[in-house]
């Protein structure tokens, strides 16, 4: 066993076929298009907002304690595949967060923050700026706080300082985000 679970692939097929199996053996006939959106939605939005909370949590305010010597490890090797996941849930949580909307027949009302979408079209939108937040802001002055893109002490510094303001940023709107998903009863 020990061999099993210390493989994280094989624990993630076999975690998918359980999967596949509670939903075809105990939702038979239910299982759809959207229902499996909405479970991908669930899980790439969990795996995005905790990194996101690990990063602003754990990683970022532990930084200045760890010693010199042992920073070279987080940096090199720890962050990079940090944010590999983190930037890439982002973009899935979104896309299958508007396929969902589009398989329930409310993504323009959605989009335009019309009627009883509104709730819903709120929080889509705040995702799609945290997610704008990782891709556009985030990823690329992390690139350079890691040495991924040749930088200054000067440039890494200031590059270091967006990219921790963008993700509070997106810290910050993770709650009301969450409130709107939570609340909508549509779809």
């Amino acid at each position: 066993m020990a061999k099993f679970f210390g493989n994280l692939n094989a624990v993630m097929i076999v975690s998918l076929l359980l999967t596949i199996a509670v939903m075809l053996g105990l939702h038979p006939g239910e299982v759809t298009a959207n229902s499996v959106m909405r479970w991908a939605h669930l899980f790439f939005g969990v795996l995005w907002i905790g990194l996101l909370y690990y990063l602003n949590f754990v990683q970022v305010p532990l930084m200045p304690a760890i010693p010199d010597d042992l920073k070279p490890a987080v940096g090199k090797h720890i962050a990079p595949k940090v944010l590999f996941y983190f930037r890439w849930a982002a973009l899935f949580t979104v896309i299958t967060g508007l396929l969902v909307a589009y398989l329930s027949g409310y993504v323009h009302q959605a989009m335009v923050l019309q009627g009883p979408y509104r709730l819903i079209g709120v929080g889509m939108w705040i995702a799609i700026i945290m997610a704008a937040n990782v891709w556009l802001i985030i990823w690329p002055k992390q690139k350079r706080v890691l040495g991924i893109v040749e930088a200054s002490a000067d440039e890494k510094a200031a590059a270091g300082k967006i990219a921790l303001m963008a993700s509070r940023t997106n810290v910050l709107l993770s709650l009301p985000m969450f409130y709107t998903m939570v609340s909508f009863n549509g779809g």
